[in-house]
């Protein structure tokens, strides 16, 4: 039964990183900053550092998802508990990445964790589980969502202050073929699609910014700042959802120690490697538009956010909050697509029972 335990923590954090490791650098390749294959290695580079320094930086998540005071004492020690949480957990995840959904990791974990419980006869101590773990998955994407909403309007008018324009590049994969001032994006659109015809290749649209700040190259001053922002969500990423999967394996009887975070680590790097493509183009393509100054600040917001929150102990979603910092985008540009935005949310409303279901199921099968 521990063998089981290991093994589905270890399937939880494969999904994880499936799920949530291109979420960080999801505004690269949707701005066309860079290609899918460096955005993923950047990515899964920085999780995997954040992933490394989550003992020393959030130590506090270890002990909140521990499940000491969620649920009753004596199912900690029960292999079973922890096989069937992580399982039910780790089901769900892949579920959602398989369809492409970006889903919270945090709500699978939780919903199964109850649905584990009940499954096992054990109490949930739902007041606490409300107050530690529910208020801050809910609060963070709406706060992520004002600010980004709020932010990149000054942002925008702080660039065309300092007389940094933008222009839009018409790209036939890397190459730039024409470069024409930014105007209607249909009228862009209409130019790329002539060219496509006239090359016999996909001609794709591409804004970027020209110009300088005292002597400095905008578009490549930003194109760094945007690699350095969705690195830090990827490494705050790392450094707030590895703790989360770990306590699975500490909470469980006879397993745990220090090694076990590197080893989720690892799990998660090549769970991101093998199976982000999905999520990848759900996030970069399928939410909003945006330029590279959009992604910027999406991501800013994402990494703040995050990062303060592994600090103080707060388990909050990578993926709502990079998510709500999308919508804001989609938000302040008006190219927001609603329709798709509006199934995420309902994929994030069954998260936490399809989890519950799955862990009371697989918690059925064991404890029996």
């Amino acid at each position: 039964m521990i063998a089981l335990a290991v093994g589905a923590a270890l399937l939880l954090a494969f999904a994880n990183g499936a799920n949530d490791n291109f979420k960080g650098v999801a505004t690269l390749y949707g701005s066309r900053t860079t290609s899918y294959r460096t955005a993923l290695f950047w990515g899964t580079l920085t999780t995997f550092l954040g992933s490394l320094f989550a003992l020393l930086l959030a130590t506090e998540l270890l002990k909140r998802f521990s499940g000491k005071g969620l649920v009753a004492d004596e199912l900690l020690a029960l292999p079973s508990f922890g096989a069937s949480l992580a399982l039910g957990s780790a089901l769900t995840v892949l579920a959602a990445s398989r369809l492409g959904f970006p889903v919270s990791s945090t709500h699978a974990i939780v919903g199964s964790m109850i649905g584990t419980a009940i499954a096992h006869r054990g109490s949930v101590g739902w007041e606490q589980l409300a107050v530690q773990l529910l208020a801050p998955l809910l609060l963070s994407p709406v706060i992520a969502l004002i600010a980004t909403a709020v932010i990149y309007p000054v942002l925008r008018r702080v660039r065309l202050a300092s007389g940094v324009t933008s222009e839009t590049c018409l790209c036939a994969g890397s190459e730039i073929v024409e470069v024409v001032p930014m105007c209607d994006s249909a009228v862009a659109m209409q130019r790329a699609e002539l060219l496509t015809m006239k090359l016999d290749t996909v001609v794709a649209c591409r804004q970027r910014y020209a110009g300088s700040i005292v002597g400095i190259d905008a578009r490549k001053t930003l194109d760094a700042l945007h690699f350095l922002t969705a690195g830090l969500v990827g490494f705050a990423r790392g450094m707030n959802d590895t703790p989360k999967i770990a306590a699975l394996l500490i909470a469980t009887s006879g397993v745990g120690g220090t090694w076990s975070v590197p080893v989720i680590a690892v799990a998660m790097a090549v769970g991101g490697l093998a199976g982000a493509r999905k999520v990848a183009d759900s996030m970069s393509h399928r939410i909003t538009m945006m330029n590279a100054g959009q992604g910027f600040t999406g991501n800013a917001v994402t990494a703040f956010l995050v990062t303060c929150a592994s600090r103080w102990g707060m388990p909050v979603s990578t993926t709502h909050v990079s998510c709500g910092s999308l919508f804001g985008i989609g938000l302040a540009s008006r190219q927001a697509h609603w329709k798709f935005i509006g199934t995420i949310l309902a994929a994030w409303f069954i998260t936490a029972p399809v989890a519950g279901c799955l862990g009371f199921i697989v918690g059925c099968l064991v404890s029996n």
